[in-house]
């Protein structure tokens, strides 16, 4: 065999793999390395949008959390507050209740006293009706004698 003849028909065989492989080989070996790169480039930017998503997310958090702190002091405030407004309130009503209990005891003292002098009133005028008896030695008529009793009573 002759070398140039080998030559040729190698690279004519070569010539027509190189065809072969741009045909059909090389066409999906590129598609299959697109989409991996496709796939890859896609994954990337999920990745970034996935820790883009977080960041906000963990802002969000954050700001709730911070709000939710605020709403929290606000609600404790306001519950400090609205305790204090009840104690003043129940020392208002306990205040009034004292001063209404006071009032009615004082009021009932007075009813007793003047009760009492008028009970006082009576055992004197009994007793200076007894004493006057005694005295004269015979017995006074009360009713007879009821307005000078009274007057003997008003006197006291």
């Amino acid at each position: 065999m002759n070398l140039n003849a080998t030559l040729f028909v190698q690279f004519g065989v070569f010539f027509i793999l190189a065809m072969f492989t741009m045909k059909f080989v090389w066409p999906p070996l590129m598609n299959a390395l697109d989409e991996r790169a496709k796939k890859i480039a896609d994954g990337l930017a999920a990745a970034d949008k996935a820790r883009q998503t977080l960041q906000d997310g963990a802002k969000e958090a954050q700001a709730a959390l911070n709000s939710a702190r605020e709403e929290g002091q606000k609600q404790i405030i306001n519950a400090e507050k609205r305790a204090a407004l009840i104690v003043d309130e129940a020392k208002n009503t306990a205040a009034a209740e004292a001063a209404r209990i006071i009032a009615a005891a004082k009021a009932d003292a007075e009813n007793q006293v003047t009760k009492a002098r008028e009970e006082l009133r009576d055992q004197v005028a009994t007793l200076a009706v007894k004493g006057a008896e005694q005295i004269l030695k015979r017995e006074v008529n009360a009713s007879a004698h009821a307005d000078l009793l009274n007057q003997l009573k008003t006197e006291l």
